[in-house]
């Protein structure tokens, strides 16, 4: 359960430190006074989001941490520790910051976390029902997700919408097969002959640059070999070869070292001049022998070159790029190979729906139990809001096909009065009915809830009196089974509350705070007197008070 709230510079609150207990926790005070920024406090600490405005002006950012006891939570405890966020034991520590300029940071248990895992979090440990609540019920998507959230068939539901979006794919899939069969038929004819020809002519994706190299080679194969030869003898075969005229040289300097030894660096360069031209000789002759001027490897060197060219051409692509091209055939071809056998796309489509069906009539059999059980307790509350005779029913509507939801729409529908026709709560003209029926949904919904904390924001709006008090007992029976938390300007839903807080607000040199402050004894007696009697309070008004709080006692 919720255990302990901090607020620093948020809205209208400088800073604010409260301690919860369990049971049920009214939150009241004048209006306008900031009742529900607690709860606006809380929600950023969940994750969700929030704007600059929300920081008190004049401060550079805001601050939120919220305390949590998972003692007796081991759902959110294998949570923590999947993600890597798990703190002191039986512990979890919400904290948001967020700046003026709209940034935000989250922490749980100290550690970085992004809003998606507060929310998760948030998700597990405390649920908020607005006081606008009702009016989402009207949509018959927040309907389906009331039923299914109360059974737990979240994950069942989504599996299904999951199946059946597969099965519409097949469908769609042999629909355009069969409206554009011929031209199905037409593009994997052509993508077969271009598959052939291309695994006929066997070209890989390295043979462009090695073909274009012994090309150039044989098709200068003459002159490189006379050029070879040329050297040969320049260096070596003619009569004024070079190597013979360099030998010449040496043995004059060799014999006129023997009178002047300054020829002996002289001596040393000649030489190793001689060693690099022999071994120049050498390899232009090794060169000759390996050049190949075969004039048939140079014919069919022409005709690889010319058969890659010309394919290049017809798909209009570089010779290097043919073969990723050969690869989108083959690719497309596999693509439509089961379309080539429509039996086999058929068998496909009917096995695709024979799983939907089998999982949504599972899902559709688990949502007629949950809409029996939470239908009976809906109705069962509305007898005691002054809806005596009144039935609810959450109903399953056949689909004939299905859908992504399931074989089955589902309508929430009452009747207000005894012998009235239960009708779609879409219809309900009272806001009032609406209103109470709404809070009968909340009650009975949470008491299958898993969260530990509820909390409910002036989902009272629209009742008084003995309805009122009925509320009141409500939300207190629920306070023995979680932590309720309710804001309520109803003296007699307060009245009922085991813990009573006041929300005030005051201007302290110029600027608006907002106090929380946790009433005793007297001081609730005179709060609820205020919400009794306004602005003018009388003795008749506390006694009043003062009975409505004995008769809770």
């Amino acid at each position: 359960m919720l255990k302990f709230l901090s607020i620093r510079n948020f809205v209208i609150v400088e800073a604010l430190e409260l301690e919860f207990s369990s049971g049920f926790t009214a939150l009241t005070g004048e209006t306008g006074a900031g009742k529900s920024i607690l709860i606006d406090a809380l929600s950023l600490a969940l994750g969700e989001r929030g704007d600059g405005g929300m920081v008190r002006s004049g401060c550079e950012r805001a601050e939120i941490s919220a305390e949590f006891d998972i003692s007796a939570l081991p759902a959110v405890q294998d949570w923590l520790r999947e993600q890597a966020l798990a703190g002191d034991e039986g512990i979890c520590l919400l904290r948001r910051m967020l700046d003026a300029g709209g940034r935000s940071r989250g922490f749980i248990n100290g550690s970085s976390a992004t809003l998606q895992q507060m929310r998760a979090a948030g998700e597990l440990l405390l649920d908020i029902h607005g006081q606008h609540a009702h009016q989402s019920l009207l949509r018959q998507e927040a309907q389906r997700e009331l039923l299914d959230g109360h059974a737990g068939l979240g994950q069942d539901s989504a599996r299904v919408a999951e199946l059946y979006l597969a099965w519409q794919a097949l469908q769609r899939r042999r629909v355009q097969r069969e409206q554009n069969a011929e031209a199905v038929a037409a593009e994997r004819e052509l993508l077969r002959f271009q598959r052939g020809e291309l695994e006929a002519l066997n070209f890989a994706a390295d043979e462009w640059e090695a073909l274009q190299a012994e090309h150039g080679r044989l098709s200068h194969a003459a002159v490189l070999l006379e050029t070879a030869q040329f050297g040969v003898e320049v260096l070596s075969e003619a009569d004024t070869a070079c190597l013979a005229q360099l030998n010449a040289l040496l043995a004059r300097v060799r014999a006129g070292l023997e009178f002047d030894g300054g020829l002996q660096e002289s001596l040393v360069l000649l030489e190793s001049a001689q060693n690099e031209l022999q071994e120049a000789v050498y390899a232009l002759r090794h060169y000759q022998d390996k050049l190949d001027a075969d004039p048939q490897r140079m014919r069919q060197m022409e005709r690889r070159i010319a058969d890659v060219m010309e394919a290049a051409r017809k798909y209009r692509v570089k010779p290097e790029q043919l073969p990723p091209v050969q690869s989108a055939i083959v690719a497309r071809l596999d693509e439509l190979g089961d379309d080539a056998d429509p039996a086999a796309l058929a068998a496909q489509e009917a096995a695709a729906q024979a799983a939907y069906l089998k999982a949504a009539k599972k899902l559709s059999t688990a949502r007629a139990k949950a809409a029996a059980s939470l239908s009976a307790e809906i109705t069962a509350a509305m007898q005691t809001l002054a809806m005596e005779g009144g039935q609810f029913s959450v109903a399953l509507l056949a689909l004939a096909e299905g859908g992504a939801q399931g074989l089955e729409a589902i309508e929430l529908q009452v009747a207000a009065n005894p012998g009235s026709p239960l009708r779609s709560l879409a219809k309900v003209a009272s806001g009032g009915e609406l209103s109470r029926i709404s809070l009968a949904i909340q009650v009975a919904a949470s008491h299958a809830a898993a969260v530990p904390t509820l909390i409910f924001d002036e989902v009272d709006s629209g009742i008084g009196g003995r309805v009122a008090e009925i509320v009141g007992r409500l939300l207190r029976q629920l306070g023995t089974r979680h932590q309720v938390l309710c804001v309520t300007h109803l003296p007699q839903v307060a009245a009922q509350a085991d813990q009573q807080w006041q929300v005030s607000k005051a201007v302290e040199q110029g600027v608006t705070l907002s106090r929380i402050q946790v009433l005793k004894g007297g001081q609730r007696v005179e709060e609820i007197a205020r919400m009794l009697g306004g602005e003018k309070i009388t003795s008749t008004t506390r006694q009043h008070a003062a009975e409505l709080l004995a008769g809770a006692a």
